[in-house]
């Protein structure tokens, strides 16, 4: 499975928030980290759940990246419909 961000996304940072407007259903979602950097980096093209967590380990120097909890992330980014998982 390849994850990617949703198209027509419009973000802006809030503070401790990131509000991310997606224009195909009108929904505005408040986000916090790790989620606003997860779509950050799908934004750039489809990737598997290792090649994101080991994008985001580079980017952001995490020693101690948790797989589970970056699936956990990812399927609340899909039910939302900010991402979309694309079967291999």
């Amino acid at each position: 499975m390849r994850y990617r961000a949703a198209t027509a996304l419009l973000d802006a940072p809030l503070d401790a928030f990131t509000a991310v407007f997606h224009r195909a259903s009108g929904i505005t979602h408040l986000l916090t980290e790790p989620a606003p950097e997860i779509l950050a980096v799908l934004a750039d093209e489809p990737l598997t759940l290792p090649a994101l967590l080991a994008r985001l380990a580079d980017l952001y120097d995490l020693a101690d990246a948790d797989r589970a909890a970056l699936a956990a992330r990812l399927e609340e980014l899909v039910a939302a419909g900010l991402v979309e998982a694309i079967p291999a």
